[in-house]
């Protein structure tokens, strides 16, 4: 019985509101660590509006999970890759960060965004639109 009072004293002693640590989630974000990796993202050249990817494919070569495919075309009159379709399986990642190494010209990139969660399979498999966008998360206010 004795152990049972220490208990509840241990207890009650921390329900003053001060010593309550609960983050009120929705409405106010939490700190990441500055080295998290979450939802990738395709860097665009904020100048002209174009992506930063040259369709070299060593993101694809160096992802271990192979879910990432890159399309590209060579334009006659340029004679260089152009990116046509870039698409990222979010539901087989790892987030090791190894295609974000491989990268060149830096144009992968993981951010701190960490909010992924969708509702079917298909939501976890973003195209080039929206890796370029990144995720639209919901503003939740009272």
């Amino acid at each position: 019985m004795v152990d049972l009072i220490k208990g509840l004293k241990v207890t009650f002693r921390y329900q003053h509101p001060k010593e309550v640590y609960t983050e009120q989630y929705p409405l106010e974000r939490p700190q990441v660590a500055e080295r998290y990796r979450g939802a990738p993202r395709l860097n665009v050249n904020p100048d002209t509006g174009e992506t930063l990817c040259i369709a070299c494919d060593l993101c694809a070569v160096a992802c271990p999970e192979h879910l990432i495919v890159v399309s590209a075309e060579r334009n006659p009159t340029t004679r260089r890759k152009e990116l046509t379709n870039f698409t990222y399986d979010l539901s087989r990642c790892m987030f090791c960060g190894l295609c974000e190494d491989a990268c060149p010209t830096d144009c992968l990139e993981l951010t701190q965004d960490f909010e992924l969660a969708n509702y079917t399979r298909e939501g976890a498999i973003w195209d080039r639109q929206t890796l370029e966008q990144g995720p639209q998360p919901v503003k939740y206010e009272r």
